[in-house]
């Protein structure tokens, strides 16, 4: 199995090259490779499939332990034509650190497990046969690595599984010309009927740059403006704009041009905002109906072993009468996104900082770079209506602190979507949205939880005397339920919340309970179900882990798609 889809939708170009597949690969426990200058000669003694990581069945090797180093190695040939312009080798995901060489010389380093990097080397390639060598370090009991859902024991346990190990996401070679677009930002505005657009570019250059936008093949708008320098900022009349929307997810395309480089992106003209205690879409409450999706796979761990598998989470979401997901604890792969746009489903976008020690004033500067880097590279997606960098934190006094640092940094990337600074149990900082996380399973008692938003002022929410405190925002109950349900196809021996029904017409009963309450209540504004599908050894899905029917999803979706208080 491989994979072969083009692995960055939102900026494609038609000279690229994949390096998916078989590579050569080693274990380096003692971390001392670069000491003994595996990048010039090592035996490599394994072969594996990438991008799946050695973890996985997919990759081949399926070694569960922990790896502290790895290294990859591979030849790709060159022509003469290959050199026109400049070669760029793309890695979609590296966890945690990687280094590259090309050829025995350095060509670049990342920092981050989940964020895609690229590295210019064309002045390390050749005419002919290439190696590249792939070094990741990966200590995920590291106080300073954020390390999401994976396990820091040798076993699962929990809410925490296998790791993940090295690449786990496509790497490619691209063909560009001297000058070339490297970074787009998309900006909707929706009341105004304008696209409005930054380019920005390799290095500096005297050109003109071309934008069109096209609808079903046909062009709406052009623009050209003269550059000289490194970035450009212009704007497309969108007259008369037809909306993104869930019902109907229009998407745009977007020829771009600058000097040789041509490139296609697309865009959705869509609007997200507060109005009250309601989120809004393109000035509509629209109440999200969301599951918690946590991105792991039977034989890919972190990596679907298909694109269509990547869709079809989506649509079997869908198929239960669910709206959307909170990415939950992982920065996911962008053709998931990509699939999002064009199925019309609202996406949260997450960070796994699970394993980060937020009490450490260093915890900031080891996961700042790589929040940004996902922010810039989702930016542009119109499912995505939300941003949460962390997750189930404490009450330790320096939380505070990198809460409103983040949140800062994040609305002066992106002032127009809501943010939570922290989701679930207690807020620390600044947040457009309030959430909570409530397990409990008497809808009786699950009811009775929110009816203060009502009745009075919130006071069941209140945090702890020095943390922020409920403030009239939106409400959004962003984990509940996670009911356990086993069947044949799940863990006998696993674990879901609270006590499982005795037989599933008390399931549905419960679920039932639990979802009105959220539905029927003024001032909530969405919520999110514990979760899309079992996973390894939490049998509380929708779905089992292999994505099998637990349940009847049509009555499922008939509970999910009653009309909410704040959409009447």
């Amino acid at each position: 199995m491989m994979r072969t889809e083009y692995p960055r939708p939102g900026l494609v170009r038609e000279k690229w090259r994949n390096l998916n597949g078989e590579w050569d690969f080693l274990i380096d426990h003692g971390c001392s490779g670069k000491e003994r200058k595996f990048y010039e000669n090592a035996c490599y003694d394994m072969k594996i499939n990438v991008p799946f990581a050695p973890e996985s069945k997919l990759s081949g090797i399926e070694y569960t332990d922990f790896m502290k180093s790895v290294w990859y190695k591979r030849s790709f040939s060159l022509e003469k034509g290959d050199f026109d312009g400049r070669i760029i080798i793309h890695f979609g995901a590296v966890d945690y650190l990687c280094e590259v060489w090309i050829n025995g010389r350095a060509a670049g380093k990342h920092k981050g497990g989940y964020t895609p990097f690229s590295l210019d080397i064309t002045e390390l390639c050749t005419e002919g046969e290439n190696i590249v060598t792939v070094n990741a370090v990966d200590d995920t009991r590291s106080p300073l690595q954020p390390s999401g859902k994976q396990s820091q024991q040798y076993a699962n346990y929990g809410c925490l599984y296998t790791r993940t190990t090295g690449i786990w996401q496509t790497v490619w070679l691209e063909f560009v010309p001297d000058v070339y677009i490297k970074k787009l930002k998309l900006t909707p505005d929706i009341d105004n009927e304008k696209l409005h657009i930054v380019a920005t570019f390799n290095k500096e250059c005297s050109e003109t740059f071309y934008a069109e936008a096209l609808l079903d093949g046909k062009s709406v708008s052009f623009t050209e403006i003269k550059v000289k320098g490194k970035a450009a900022e212009t704007s497309l009349e969108i007259k008369d704009p037809s909306l993104w929307s869930l019902e109907k997810p229009t998407l745009y395309d977007l020829k771009l041009r600058i000097g040789n480089d041509e490139a296609v992106a697309y865009f959705g003209m869509r609007k997200v905002s507060i109005n009250g205690y309601a989120i809004e879409i393109n000035n509509k409450p629209v109440f999200q109906r969301l599951v918690l999706d946590q991105g792991f796979y039977p034989d890919g761990i972190y990596t679907a072993p298909s694109d269509d598998d990547l869709k079809n989470d989506i649509i079997l979401s869908k198929k239960a009468g669910f709206n959307g997901a909170r990415l939950h604890m992982k920065i996911f792969e962008p053709r998931l996104i990509y699939w999002a746009d064009k199925l019309g489903y609202l996406l949260w976008d997450e960070y796994p900082n699970w394993g980060l020690d937020t009490d450490n004033p260093a915890a900031l500067l080891a996961m700042l770079s790589e929040w940004v880097e996902e922010i810039e590279r989702d930016y542009n997606s119109p499912s995505i209506v939300g941003w949460c960098p962390f997750n189930e934190l404490g009450s330790a006094h320096r939380i505070a602190d990198i809460l409103e640092t983040v949140y800062d940094v994040t609305k002066a990337i992106d002032p127009f979507r809501p943010m939570i600074d922290t989701s679930g149990y207690i807020h620390a900082g600044k947040t457009d949205i309030y959430d909570v996380h409530d397990y409990e399973q008497d809808p009786v008692k699950f009811a009775e939880h929110y009816e203060t938003l009502v009745n009075g002022n919130g006071e069941r929410f209140k945090n702890p005397k020095e943390m922020s405190q409920y403030a009239d925002q939106p409400f959004f109950v962003s984990e509940f339920g996670g009911t356990w349900w086993t069947c044949e196809d799940t863990d006998a021996n696993g674990w879901g919340y609270g006590k499982a029904p005795e037989n599933v017409e008390e399931f549905y009963s419960r679920y039932e309970g639990l979802v009105n309450a959220l539905l029927s209540n003024p001032k909530m504004c969405a919520f999110c179900y514990t979760q899309l599908t079992d996973l390894m050894q939490e049998c509380n899905g929708i779905y089992s882990f292999s994505r099998k029917e637990k349940f009847d999803t049509a009555r499922i979706c008939a509970i999910n798609s009653q009309k909410a208080a704040i959409e009447k």
